[in-house]
């Protein structure tokens, strides 16, 4: 993949900046004007404040620290920035039709599995990729054969080596970079560098093996382990995926009177009671309001914007993904009601634990404790010209709703970032959990 991020992509960019070996456009026009493509760098630069950490290292400016962009860098950009950014900056859109088609399918080429109908979707896929490659920079002009570098050329053979060596995680090389970039550290002496880096080596793999035979792995790390206990956390054994964390309120005033109504519809609708009966036996002081939720086993740390407030130059971590299940007759009053999953995305504000008492009235034979987070919806943009990027899981919104929409914590799946268009009013989102990390609802 280094191939695609340091290579690729690179020249790509150079052949649009007009920079790419003192070559012009030819026959066609894909250069994009020197204060669009440092409009872009600067909206890529922007971008960071509204993409949560959890995400990426902020991206720098690939105008002013060009040198500063990494493989991972250019991957993050590709992915995510680029599709959005270069969205009507080419005089003609078969030229961000191509990129966008690139996009695709290093997406696929990414996944943690593939099937056979993937891998040949990436044989056809990029042998047509590097066709129109051609046809647009080459240009089948021997003047400009510097354009077809062996790069473009290796990408052709990207699903054999897939059928060869298994997904491309399987062989790529940012696990050898990480560890060249521990061992950097351990060379003391420019004389020998070779003999600290083979000390270095030589310990590491004795602790790593006395680690193992005696199971004091995470005893020889001097790193916290990721996902543990922070000091005035709630877990509860009904909530085995997630973790609330402070700060905390509690006690009389800690939910406005507006909030509680909508509190108080979920509960019914959860113990499937009538809202008065909710009023009549949950009273107010019985709910806290937490400032964070963390799905374990390496899931997100989601900010509630209502109570953690964001300070200085801190990246926003409160916009999410939630899935809930919605009747699809909820319009036709007489219809039985069919439930559908559907995703949401939207504004983080609040979240809610409340303690249930033991009550017939309630259905509740024993305490209980529910988890709720109150968020504020992105109304979607559904226009066709908005929808061409859903393939990329890229979606585009002007407002948020004015109305909570309270759900139960286990909704909310994880952290997405959000990209500032040029108009100043709207958004995208981005979002890179996947399919894998979509919620399973049982029937």
């Amino acid at each position: 993949m280094h191939l695609i991020w340091e290579n690729v992509i690179k020249n790509l960019i150079l052949l649009w900046t007009g920079e790419y070996k003192g070559m012009d456009t030819g026959q066609e026009s894909y250069e994009l004007g020197k204060d669009v493509w440092q409009a872009i760098c600067e909206a890529t630069a922007t971008s960071g404040k509204t993409i949560p950490s959890a995400y990426c290292a902020r991206p720098p400016n690939p105008d002013t620290e060009r040198t500063m962009c990494t493989a991972d860098t250019w991957s993050f950009w590709t992915q995510y920035l680029g599709p959005v950014l270069l969205q009507q900056k080419f005089s003609k859109q078969k030229y961000y039709k191509h990129f966008v088609k690139l996009v695709r399918m290093i997406r696929v080429c990414l996944q943690f599995e593939l099937s056979e109908d993937d891998v040949q979707d990436l044989r056809i896929g990029f042998e047509s990729w590097v066709k129109e490659f051609e046809d647009i920079y080459y240009q089948h002009n021997p003047q400009r054969l510097a354009t077809c570098t062996l790069t473009i050329h290796a990408l052709v053979h990207i699903a054999d080596s897939i059928e060869d060596s298994g997904p491309v995680w399987t062989s790529w090389a940012f696990p050898m970079e990480r560890f060249c970039g521990r061992l950097q550290p351990a060379i003391k002496s420019r004389r020998h560098p070779d003999a600290c880096i083979a000390r270095y080596v030589f310990e590491d793999a004795q602790l790593t093996h006395a680690g193992l035979i005696h199971n004091i792995t995470q005893e020889l790390s001097l790193r916290k382990p990721r996902g543990s206990d922070i000091i005035g956390q709630l877990k509860h054994e009904s909530y085995p995926t997630c973790v609330l964390l402070p700060p905390r309120r509690s006690g009389a005033g800690t939910v406005d009177s507006s909030h509680l109504t909508s509190i108080f519809k979920a509960l019914a609708t959860r113990f499937d009671v009538q809202l008065a009966t909710i009023r009549r036996y949950i009273k107010p002081d019985s709910i806290e309001q937490w400032g964070k939720v963390r799905r374990v086993d390496g899931g997100d740390t989601m900010v509630a914007a209502g109570l953690a407030k964001t300070q200085g130059d801190s990246r926003d971590a409160s916009f999410v993904r939630y899935e809930t299940l919605v009747d699809k007759y909820a319009r036709q009053r007489n219809a039985l009601p069919v439930f559908e999953k559907r995703t949401f995305y939207g504004c983080l504000k609040h979240i809610f634990a409340v303690h249930v008492p033991p009550h017939p009235a309630l259905r509740a034979e024993s305490p209980s404790t529910v988890f709720l987070a109150a968020i504020l919806p992105c109304q979607l943009d559904i226009s066709p010209q908005a929808s061409r990027l859903q393939s990329l899981d890229i979606h585009f919104y002007k407002n948020v709703s004015a109305t909570l929409d309270v759900v139960d914590i286990v909704c909310v799946q994880c952290l997405v970032g959000r990209i500032p268009l040029e108009d100043g009013r709207s958004w995208a989102i981005i979002d890179r959990s996947g399919n894998l990390a979509r919620a399973v609802f049982d029937e």
